[in-house]
């Protein structure tokens, strides 16, 4: 079994985003923020495809129920 992959390389073993590859400065989408948020900045592709679109909208959602929540309880005690 051949395989190209350099293990001595140092960057192998490190975070993601001090690799050079990944490091220029680049726009990343928000299935690679939520991914490198949740592996520590390990791993870029850890979510697949379409994982930080679910997450996104699952933001979304808590702060505007929050919002909305808190608008309807402060008028019930004011009123």
């Amino acid at each position: 079994m051949k395989t190209d992959l350099d293990f001595t390389s140092p960057e192998l073993f490190g975070s993601v985003v001090f690799r050079p590859s990944f490091n220029s400065f680049q726009i990343i989408n928000p299935t690679q923020a939520w991914s490198l948020l949740f592996t520590g900045g390990q791993e870029d592709k850890a979510l697949g495809d379409q994982g930080g679109s679910f997450f996104t909208n699952l933001l979304i959602a808590i702060v505007v129920s929050g919002v909305l929540g808190t608008l309807i309880l402060q008028s019930s005690l004011l009123g």
